[in-house]
C-alpha cells in the first residue's frame, strides 16, 4: 500500500474490553467500557451513518444551511451458522432546508446526494456493499 492510500489506526488495551484508539494525526477514542462508552458494533454503525452524512452534507450545505440534520442507523445483531453479524442495515436520513430558492434548491439536491453517496462516494458503505474480505494475522 501506498502512504496515498493507506488508512490506519491503532487499538490499545486500557483494560478489560476497554480500548483507546489512535488515528495518524493523534485523535483519540476510548470504546468498550461499561461507562456508556460506544461499543465496537455502535461504532460501525457510526461510521456507516457518519460517512454518509458527511457526503450529504458536503453536497446539499452547497445550495442551502440545512435546519435540521439528523442521520439514525439500525440493524439487527444476530447470531446463526454463519456466526455474528448484523442484518437489515438501515441509514434514515432526516434533513429539512428553510423556505426559499436556496432551500428549494437542497431539497432538490438531497434524494441524489444520498444516492450518490449510497452508490459511490462513502467508502464505508461501499465496502460493506461490495464485501471486502478481512484478513487477521498476528504480529512477528
Amino acid at each position: 500500500m501506498s502512504d496515498e492510500t493507506l488508512r490506519s489506526i491503532e487499538i490499545e488495551r486500557l483494560g478489560l474490553g476497554h480500548y483507546r484508539a489512535t488515528n495518524v494525526r493523534g485523535g483519540t477514542l476510548t470504546f468498550g467500557g461499561d461507562d456508556g462508552e460506544f461499543t465496537p458494533v455502535e461504532l460501525f454503525l457510526i461510521a456507516l451513518g457518519g460517512c454518509g452524512a458527511t457526503d450529504v452534507d458536503y453536497i446539499t450545505v452547497k445550495r442551502a444551511e440545512p435546519d435540521t440534520f439528523r442521520v439514525s442507523v439500525t440493524a439487527d445483531k444476530i447470531r446463526d451458522d454463519g456466526g455474528n453479524r448484523l442484518t437489515n442495515l438501515a441509514i434514515r436520513f432526516t434533513v429539512t432546508f428553510p423556505d426559499g430558492e436556496a432551500g428549494d434548491a437542497a431539497r432538490e439536491a438531497l434524494p441524489r446526494s444520498v444516492a450518490q453517496s449510497h452508490d459511490r462516494l462513502c467508502t464505508v458503505s461501499r465496502t460493506v456493499q461490495l464485501g471486502t474480505p478481512v484478513e487477521d494475522r498476528i504480529a512477528d
